[in-house]
C-alpha cells in the first residue's frame, strides 16, 4: 500500500471504531462520543492493539502516517483551544467577583494541593518525572493537571443535563472560566525558560500591543472577514508562543481570550465548536492514544491513575463544599457544583500533552493522567443526574445567582 492508502485506512479506524462502540453499546449516558473516542485512542495505541498485533500496528501507524495525523491533530486542537478562549465570559465573572473568586479559588486550590502531594509521592519512584523537569515543575504540573476544569466539555455536559442556560449553569461557567485562566497562567509559569526569558518577555509585550490593533481591526470588519482574520491571528499567536519557548497551544488560548463572542455570534461559534469536535478532534484523540505507554507495568499506571483521580475529585468536592459554607449555598448545591467542576475531559488531556512534549512528565505519567481524565469525565453524568433531579424537585436550580 502507498502512504496515502495507509493514512486513509488509519482515518477509517479513527472514525469507525469509536462510532460503532458509542452507537451499539449506547454509552451516551456515562460516556459521550468524545470520551469514547479518547478511550478508543488508548485502545488503538501501542499499549493495547499495539501489544496484541504489533506488526499490524507498526504497518498502519508507521512514522509517515503518524506525522500526517499529528499535523491534522495540531490544527484541530489549536481551533478547539481558541474556541475555549473565546467562550470565557470574564465580564460576568467580574460582575459576581466575590462569589466567583471564592469558589474558583477553593475549587482550584485544593485539588492543586492534593495533586502536588501525589506528585511528591511519585517523585520517590523512578520513571514518573520527565527528563527535563525540575522538581517544582513536575509537582506543579501534576497538581494543576488534577485541578483542571475542562470548560468545553463542561458546556457539553451541562447542555445534556439541560442546565446550561439556567442560573446555576451560568454560575458554574463563571467559576470554570476563572479556573481556565489560572490553568494557562500556571502553564506559562511552568514552561518559563530562563534561557529564553527575553523571547518570552518580547512575546508578551508584542502580544499586548498587537491585541489593541487586532481588536480595533476586528471591530471594523464584516463578520465574514472576521472569521478569516481570526484564523490568521490564531496561527500567528501560536507560532509566536512556540518561538518564545512556551507552547503553541498557550498562544492559541491567548488568541481566543482577546476575541469577543459578539464578533461571530454565539450560534455560529457553537456550530464551529461542534464541527471541530466532529471533523478534527477524533484525530487528536487517536494521536494522544498513540503516546500512551505501560512500560512500568499496567498495575502501576492504573494505581497512579486512581491516586490522581482521588486527588482531583476529592479536592474539587472539598473545595466546593467549603465555598458553599462560606457563601451560604443551599443544601445539595455544593455537591452538584463540585462534581461538574471536576470534569477533566479534553483540556486536561491537552495540558498533559504539553507537559509530555516538554518532557516534564514521562509517557507513563501521561497515561495515568489520561486514565484520570477519562474516569473523572465518565463519573460526572451518572452522579450528577440524580442529584440534579432531587435539586430540581426542591427548586434549587431555578434559584437566581447570588
Amino acid at each position: 500500500m502507498s502512504t496515502t492508502e495507509i493514512y486513509l485506512l488509519a482515518m477509517l479506524l479513527i472514525f469507525v471504531a469509536p462510532f460503532l462502540v458509542w452507537r451499539l453499546c449506547k454509552t451516551d449516558y456515562f460516556a459521550p462520543l468524545a470520551i469514547v473516542q479518547i478511550i478508543m485512542g488508548i485502545v488503538l495505541g501501542p499499549g493495547v492493539v499495539g501489544a496484541i498485533f504489533p506488526e499490524y500496528h507498526k504497518f498502519v501507524f508507521n512514522p509517515d502516517v503518524v506525522k500526517t495525523l499529528n499535523g491534522v491533530a495540531q490544527w484541530g486542537v489549536m481551533l478547539f483551544v481558541m474556541l475555549a478562549g473565546i467562550e470565557l465570559d470574564l465580564k460576568a465573572t467580574w460582575k459576581y467577583r466575590r462569589e466567583s473568586i471564592t469558589t474558583a479559588g477553593l475549587s482550584l486550590g485544593l485539588p492543586l494541593v492534593c495533586g502536588c502531594a501525589a506528585a511528591v509521592l511519585l517523585m520517590q519512584y523512578p520513571g514518573w518525572m520527565g527528563a527535563k523537569a525540575a522538581n517544582w515543575q513536575f509537582m506543579l504540573g501534576t497538581g494543576m493537571a488534577c485541578a483542571v476544569t475542562a470548560l468545553p466539555v463542561l458546556v457539553l455536559l451541562m447542555e445534556k443535563l439541560d442546565i446550561l442556560r439556567q442560573p446555576m449553569g451560568q454560575r458554574i461557567l463563571r467559576y470554570a472560566s476563572l479556573d481556565d485562566v489560572a490553568i494557562w497562567g500556571v502553564l506559562a509559569l511552568i514552561l518559563l525558560d530562563w534561557e529564553r526569558v527575553g523571547r518570552q518577555a518580547s512575546f508578551l509585550v508584542g502580544f499586548a500591543v498587537l491585541t489593541i490593533v487586532f481588536r480595533r481591526l476586528m471591530a471594523r470588519l464584516q463578520q465574514s472577514d472576521r472569521w478569516y482574520v481570526a484564523l490568521i491571528w490564531l496561527i500567528a499567536c501560536a507560532f509566536a508562543a512556540d518561538w518564545a519557548g512556551l507552547h503553541f497551544m498557550v498562544g492559541a488560548f491567548l488568541a481566543g481570550v482577546v476575541m469577543d463572542v459578539e464578533w461571530f455570534g454565539q450560534e455560529n461559534l457553537d456550530a464551529l465548536f461542534k464541527n471541530v469536535l466532529l471533523v478534527l478532534m477524533p484525530v487528536f484523540f487517536l494521536s494522544t492514544g498513540l503516546r500512551t505507554k505501560w512500560d512500568l507495568g499496567g498495575y502501576a499506571v492504573f494505581f497512579v491513575g486512581g491516586l490522581l483521580l482521588l486527588a482531583s475529585v476529592g479536592g474539587k468536592l472539598v473545595g466546593a463544599h467549603l465555598a458553599g459554607k462560606l457563601l451560604g449555598w443551599k443544601s445539595g448545591e455544593a455537591s452538584i457544583i463540585g462534581w461538574l467542576l471536576q470534569t477533566k475531559g479534553l483540556i486536561e488531556i491537552i495540558f498533559a500533552n504539553i507537559l509530555l512534549d516538554k518532557q516534564i512528565i514521562t509517557n507513563e505519567t501521561f497515561t495515568a493522567l489520561l486514565l484520570m481524565a477519562v474516569g473523572s469525565t465518565m463519573l460526572t453524568i451518572p452522579i450528577v443526574h440524580p442529584k440534579l433531579n432531587r435539586a430540581q424537585n426542591r427548586g434549587l436550580v431555578s434559584q437566581a445567582s447570588s
